[in-house]
């Protein structure tokens, strides 16, 4: 056996990757990462009883060099009896469509390509991603500060997507092409430095390479180790976050309680978990707001901290003005993502009196001089002193649904109906509320 098939191997072997039986859909774009991939697969298949097969996908990007790989894909498959599959994506469409790069919008129509064929035949998906491409990522991520799950680098095994030739470096790959004969395409993207990516591959880690000829393996390792430590500290930023969790957020003050290295991974870890894209730099933005203030973190996303808790807004999905309406049964509307009903029930004690339509009450959002009589306690408050009282954020009081007849609050969203329009003994109605997307 050659020293690439058993490098190959012992990498499978290493991270698990396979077991036998397994069905395999090796990503196969004709280049020659994918195509000693295939081969490498291939002298595994009796060993692990594999079922291979094999994705390609068309990005319309180089017009008839592309589709040269297309045919040359489909033509090593029916050599090797593997089963392929073919996608034909506008790559260029899509990226103006989505307003993102050419690079991202590939990528992210190829994992799609791939997950539906994995949910389809239960398949492990194979891809190429080899030692120089780690180090090309971990490169990449310190350049642009993604912390330390970023310089933890390529995962081998990431869910169902194996990586068998993580740990094997891009010249033994094209030693082994070579030494058997093997054909393979050549990307001509590849050859130019107009990516970031290709900068790195062209330019950066060669003069690595000078300083230290096993700086592919050493990084490797160091990944490796980072990865370790990063689990660990993800582990507990996970568990502080349920400490310092409050009602409508974090506790700001605890989380300036955690040590340094602790407060960091918790950042990144709440980013993260409210839809935004976590960088380094995100962190001193939030710790310098974490007293008082507001930032705007990636895409849509801000941090605000106010009153002792750190909140996270999606700024797409600020409110808009809600259209005042009129109160009829029965009736039912939609704002700012959740559907309204109303129903009429017979009385349960939390339902509003049917003699609240003689008041022609509209439902609307809050304005200055708005008065609500808390159930039970009978005491009239304004909406301004309930609202602090009850610590609703700031930016939310503007989209809390109420109903009212002129000054005087009925019902308010979530926190329920006022002593004056409580139902008692008696038919009445209430005010059901559903996230639309349920």
């Amino acid at each position: 056996m050659s020293s690439f098939l058993s490098s190959v191997e012992k990498t499978v072997s290493r991270y698990n990757m396979l077991s036998t039986g397994d069905t395999v859909i090796i990503a196969l774009s004709g280049g020659a990462d994918s195509v000693s991939l295939l081969h490498a697969l291939n002298s595994l298949k009796e060993k692990y009883s594999l079922d291979l097969k094999a994705a390609h996908m068309n990005h319309n990007l180089r017009g008839a060099e592309a589709l040269r790989d297309e045919n040359f894909c489909r033509k090593i498959c029916e050599e090797k009896g593997v089963e392929l599959f073919v996608k034909s994506v506008d790559i260029n469409a899509v990226a103006e469509k989505d307003k993102i790069s050419t690079e991202l919008a590939g990528r992210n129509e190829r994992y799609k390509f791939f997950g539906e064929l994995s949910e389809k035949y239960g398949a492990k998906i194979a891809t190429a991603h080899n030692a120089d491409d780690n180090v090309e990522t971990v490169v990449f991520n310190l350049i642009r500060g993604a912390g330390l799950n970023g310089l933890g680098g390529i995962k081998p095994v990431r869910g169902n997507i194996i990586r068998p030739l993580i740990r094997i470096e891009r010249a033994e790959i094209e030693k082994y092409l070579n030494e058997n004969s093997i054909s393979f395409v050549t990307d001509s993207t590849n050859l130019t430095d107009d990516y970031t990516r290709n900068k790195i591959r062209h330019l950066i880690v060669p003069i690595m390479r000078e300083i230290n000829p096993n700086a592919a393996g050493n990084i490797a390792d160091e990944s490796e180790l980072l990865r370790e430590v990063n689990s660990f500290v993800e582990l507990k930023a996970n568990e502080f976050i349920d400490e310092i969790k409050v009602e409508n957020g974090y506790s700001a003050e605890g989380l300036k309680t955690a040590p340094e290295a602790l407060r960091s991974a918790v950042i990144l870890e709440l980013i993260k978990r409210n839809g935004g894209v976590a960088e380094r730099k995100h962190i001193t933005l939030i710790e310098s707001i974490l007293d008082f203030g507001a930032v705007d973190l990636s895409g849509n996303l801000r941090a605000v901290s106010k009153q002792g808790v750190l909140r996270f807004l999606n700024t797409e999905n600020e409110s808009v003005l809600f259209s005042e309406k009129e109160l009829k049964l029965p009736m039912g509307f939609e704002y700012n993502g959740k559907n309204y009903s109303v129903k009429e029930i017979k009385s349960d004690g939390e339902c509003i009196k049917l003699s609240v339509l003689d008041k022609k009450p509209v439902f609307r959002t809050r304005r200055a001089g708005d008065k609500f009589t808390l159930a039970k306690r009978k005491v009239t408050k304004s909406l301004k002193k309930l609202f602090n009282e009850l610590k609703i954020p700031e930016e939310k009081r503007d989209s809390v649904i109420i109903l009212a007849s002129g000054s005087e609050v009925l019902w308010i969203e979530g926190v329920g109906v006022s002593e004056n329009a409580r139902a008692y003994n008696e038919v009445g109605f209430i005010i059901d509320i559903k996230n639309i997307k349920e």
